[in-house]
């Protein structure tokens, strides 16, 4: 792992990890804001897949979250599963900025400035993430790997194929 690598995760991990923490501790408080968010969320996965229990109170969405943001942030700054981790966390990101930060609601400027630069923050950092769960650490991606794979095979079946004739050639010159 490069040394940038091995900086910027736990930079980057740093905010899920307090930021869990923080969920996990204040999952009473921050419940009431997170309700419209998960609601909508609670309606869609009971839609897309009835037999996935879910929660139906904001505050064990709310605790739900924490834990994801605690473990992957974890996991993403000891540079365990750091696609995956990466991954879980844009996800958390998208509904955690949906809940906390909808500045566009907001009556009193100050309150919307200070919402607004969460938000863009939020939105920031969700780029760090989509940039980490596709990073390869300079190996070759899955992607890459399958094209070069087929690649391969067809100039191997290439090979086969004038290996083949010329074989049929010399077969059909020592019958004649």
């Amino acid at each position: 792992m490069t040394v940038v690598r091995t900086a910027a995760r736990p930079l980057l991990a740093s905010m899920f990890v307090v930021g869990g923490v923080h969920a996990l501790r204040n999952s009473a408080q921050l419940a009431p804001a997170a309700a419209p968010v998960t609601q909508k969320l609670e309606a869609t996965v009971g839609k897309a897949a009835p037999q996935v229990p879910v929660p139906h109170e904001p505050q064990q969405w709310v605790r739900l979250n924490g834990v994801l943001q605690l473990g992957a942030g974890l996991a993403l700054a000891t540079g365990r599963a750091p696609r995956l981790s990466s991954l879980l966390l844009a996800g958390s990101t998208v509904f955690t900025t949906a809940a906390g930060h909808r500045f566009w609601e907001e009556t009193d400027p100050a309150a919307k400035g200070d919402q607004q630069v969460h938000f863009f923050k939020n939105v920031s950092m969700l780029g760090g993430l989509l940039i980490s769960a596709v990073d390869t650490e300079g190996r070759p991606g899955v992607a890459w790997r399958a094209r070069r794979a087929a690649k391969d095979a067809r100039r191997e079946a290439g090979h086969l194929a004038t290996a083949t004739r010329r074989e049929a050639k010399l077969a059909a010159a020592k019958v004649g």
